[in-house]
């Protein structure tokens, strides 16, 4: 899968690289003209299926399909050999766990478990299931340890945090105190530095301790998860290929982005493109790169891994022609959401999408993966930006070999996978081609509940209002005219605050959509700094957070002097990872609670990731809105979306004058500023540091390192799970459908969200009591992310969403029917019901049943649950 397979049928494409060292297949001696009109990203195809054509998994007749793309598109289906694979530990835990139990089917069935190893290159980051526990307004409160009190969280780690004052050092430059001052830090103390994290002293560039929030998730996080990182462990020292980036360090999409990404392949001396597939939908970061890849379930993740190919449609290839320049004002946000607006009209589900105009060359890498990130939202495979010499200067800034980049132009302007910056003849025809113009883009968030449902940020009142008198429904939330007015009084930390339909409870600057790009993240620095000159705040209660995808977004915003403003304004780092995204924010007080039940309130969430469905950030939020970091924070600290920012201030300063945004609202220039000064190579050198080097808690972490893994039949996080119990020699013939039973009968648009289990685990849930009857109290539940790798507690969770309509129940509820009884039981406990009784089951679901990521277990999930399972989409 790396190097020519043996055999191979185009061996004599093979050539050398300019008289050097270097070979590679020249595929456009292969096509001619016909390879000239092919679009980029299936040149990547052609190039992978000729490097791979053994006759048997790849066949020649593959290869011609590719090469014939133009007439052969959307109807035949090729072979994908990617070149490496992406695990992320919520959706990669489970397929390690899958390989360690083929190891014990292979010893049973009297094979050798010592040959069970991925066959391509697996990396594998376990930060992506960042829990909040503690964040800057709730620090105090008492943690959920899982797995694992704080005690022995303590117990895996030498680190010890600490009070500790930092000295000035004499720095003649200083404008600040660096231990204790107002924008030091809030919590009054700084705390002992994590090994290899690079934080800078926002005055005077010096080295300065991790935040307490930081210090304080990661000591729980250890300790709750403590059997899923020995795990990891194991399986890194045992299995080939498996390469495990270290806790506290970041998420899949970042690493895959800042490290893990080669664009060109180089093994024994032989170059081919970076390709790769991942168990998370955002893998399409990395096209900005020019980079293919895109995310797929956990099943064809594990299939690859065992060396066999991806099945897939031959796209059609929709080219994305961009033009014009944004105005000062868009954020990269703004541009990714109308980008999203105009594919999503355009239909381009199922489809490629690859860029290319005048305007791409305006779009510096970090705008184009912030594009790519967004692919799922308009339900492309993929969004393919090629190589230019944008990527190349970037790739020179993040520190890649200058012998390196040099091979890299000459091998991709070799196979013609090197984009030049005018169109010629020479270009590729597509599918159909989209024309957008930058100009038309204006500043605009996503919500109330669906991140396709967008809004312009002149428009927000009167939007929110029409949501209010609204019918229940996609957007509306039909809350009587005489109630729209209604406020609820609250006391919170000493003060009265008043709620109101609007109101911002929730505040989250998170991880995959936006970090990769500096620019949106300065931008949200750089307008706290104002904002906090200008004497505005956030009032307390609003829970809000910075979790970054990586240390290295830590990184650029302490040297740029701009997070202790952030800090101020509530935004604190509390660690590496999805957090609020996927459910797991820090729970709201009880002041607030209580008044959003009193006043039945439509209060808000506002987040800069790319997931606001009804219900996921906290099922007493019910409105949320998809933002850019800077209006994240701009809404924040208005403390409401029902506000017309053009002509109502965000506050007042201390002489009582109003403060709108255009007034605290940075310019292009400071920002891009602040980014050439800040986003430097150093930062990408630390990381690498960081990486390879582990920290404490990691490096000093016990793991056993045997050929079969040692489970622990006490454990309630890593379990043998039962796919391999019946397994034979010979497959069993399939069983005819008969005497069925309807498990759930369900409308359109049921997301994986609803049928893979997320999130926290509800007390009443069929999870929540195998784990109790376990002997687990409710503090040491954890999320179902973090036990994917019990298959025991996945089925339980499996249409377990609180938002699940099934119309047997006539409400939102994970609850179903049993028939013919008529008892009403937790979808888990009926289907157990059923599978007791021996009788098969049916699901009826309506348009876009299964759309979203989460795909493996929304996968895994149905079919545990019980002995026969088809699904019947109903046809409108």
């Amino acid at each position: 899968m790396d190097a020519p397979s043996a055999g191979c049928a185009f061996e004599y494409l093979i050539e050398t690289l300019n008289d050097s060292s270097h070979k590679y297949f020249n595929i456009p001696k292969l096509g001619g003209t016909k390879y000239d009109a092919l679009p980029y990203s299936i040149r990547v195809l052609l190039e992978a299926a000729v490097r791979n054509c053994d006759g048997f998994l790849m066949k020649k007749e593959d290869v011609m399909n590719i090469l014939d793309w133009k007439t052969k598109q959307s109807n035949v289906e090729v072979p994908f050999f990617p070149a490496r694979v992406l695990l992320q530990d919520f959706t990669g835990i489970p397929a390690m766990v899958d390989f360690a139990a083929m190891r014990e089917a292979v010893k049973i069935l009297g094979g050798d478990p010592k040959k069970v190893h991925p066959a391509c290159p697996a990396d594998l980051t376990v930060d992506h299931s960042l829990q909040i526990d503690f964040s800057k307004c709730a620090i105090q409160n008492a943690p959920n340890p899982g797995g694992g009190d704080l005690q022995k969280a303590g117990k895996l780690s030498p680190l010890k945090v600490q009070p500790k004052k930092l000295p000035c050092r004499g720095q003649t430059t200083c404008r600040g105190s660096c231990d204790s001052g107002e924008l030091g830090q809030n919590s009054g103390k700084f705390s002992a530095q994590i090994e290899n994290t690079p934080i800078l002293c926002p005055f005077h560039l010096q080295p300065v301790p991790e935040p307490e929030t930081v210090l304080k998730n990661q000591e729980v996080e250890f300790g709750r998860n403590r059997e899923r990182l020995q795990f990891f462990k194991w399986s890194s020292r045992v299995f080939k290929n498996v390469a495990v980036i270290p806790p506290g360090t970041g998420m899949a999409h970042q690493m895959n982005l800042e490290y893990l990404s080669r664009v060109v392949f180089e093994e024994k001396d032989f170059l081919f493109p970076d390709s790769v597939v991942g168990t998370d939908s955002h893998i399409t970061m990395v096209n900005g790169l020019g980079i293919l890849g895109w995310g797929v379930g956990g099943i064809e993740t594990e299939a690859v891994m065992l060396g066999l190919p991806i099945s897939l449609t031959l796209p059609e290839v929709v080219g994305c022609e961009l033009t014009g320049s944004s105005n000062p004002f868009v954020t990269s946000i703004d541009v990714v959401l109308g980008i999203t607006k105009h594919l999503r009209q355009a239909g381009v589900a199922g489809k490629f999408v690859e860029f290319f105009g005048s305007g791409v060359s305006q779009l510096s890498i970090v705008d184009r993966t912030t594009i790519a990130n967004m692919c799922p939202e308009y339900g492309a495979i993929l969004s393919f930006f090629p190589v230019d010499n944008v990527t190349l200067k970037h790739l020179e800034h993040t520190g890649f070999d200058k012998a390196k980049l040099e091979s890299i132009e000459i091998y991709l302007k070799a196979v013609k996978l090197f984009q030049n910056d005018q169109t010629s003849s020479g270009e590729p025809e597509y599918s159909q081609v989209i024309q957008i113009n930058l100009n038309s883009i204006v500043p605009s968030v996503s919500g109330p509940k669906r991140p396709q449902d967008r809004v312009a940020v002149t428009d927000m009142k009167s939007d929110f209002q029409a949501c209010l008198n609204e019918k229940v429904g996609f957007k509306g939330f039909q809350i009587a005219a005489e109630k729209q007015n209604d406020t609820i009084s609250i006391q919170y930390e000493g003060s009265e605050f008043k709620l109101s339909h609007g109101s911002v409870v929730i505040a989250a600057v998170i991880s995959c959509t936006n970090n990769c790009n500096p620019s949106v993240m300065l931008a949200a620095g750089l307008l706290a700094k104002k904002a906090v000159e200008a004497g505005l705040h956030v009032k307390p209660y609003i829970r809000t957070s910075l979790s970054p995808g990586s240390g290295m977004v830590t990184h650029y915003l302490s040297s740029s002097g701009v997070l202790p403003y952030l800090s101020k304004l509530g935004f604190e780092i509390v660690g590496y990872g999805c957090s609020t995204c996927v459910g797991n924010t820090a729970p709201l007080s009880e002041a607030v609670l209580n008044a959003v039940k009193q006043g039945d309130l439509v209060t808000c969430g506002v987040l800069s990731g790319n997931k606001n469905f009804e219900g996921r950030l906290c099922d007493c939020v019910r409105a949320n809105y998809l933002a850019s970091p800077p209006l994240v924070v701009a809404y924040a600290i208005a403390g409401t979306v029902n506000i017309d920012f053009q002509t109502e201030p965000l506050g007042t300063d201390p002489t009582g004058k109003n403060i709108y945004l255009h007034d605290i609202w940075p310019s292009q220039e400071e920002v891009h500023q602040v980014e050439e000064e800040c986003v430097i190579l150093s930062m990408f050198k630390a990381l690498k540091e960081k990486i390879e080097k582990g920290n404490k808690r990691w490096n000093s972490l016990e793991a056993p390192d045997s050929v079969l893994f040692p489970w622990d039949l006490k454990s309630t996080y890593i379990r043998c799970p039962s796919f391999f119990d019946k397994l034979t020699k010979e497959p069993v013939a399939l069983q005819p459908i008969e005497n069925a039973r309807v498990l759930l009968y369900l409308g359109d648009s049921v997301m994986t969200d609803h049928i893979s289990p997320a999130g926290s685990i509800a007390r009443s849930s069929a999870a929540a009591k195998y784990l109790t009857n376990r002997g687990l109290t409710p503090r040491e539940f954890n999320s179902y992310g973090a036990r994917r790798g019990n298959d025991a507690v996945m089925t339980r969770g499996t249409f377990a969403n609180i938002k699940l309509f099934n119309k047997f129940i006539g409400k939102p509820a994970p609850k179903t029917i049993h028939f013919p009884s008529g008892q009403m039981l937790d979808v888990f406990e009926a289907a157990e019901l059923y599978q007791k009784e021996g009788i098969p089951l049916i699901i009826l679901a309506g348009k876009k049943y299964g759309s979203g990521n989460s795909r493996d277990w929304a996968a895994k999930g149905p079919y545990l649950l019980v002995l026969i399972l088809k699904i019947y989409l109903l046809k409108r």
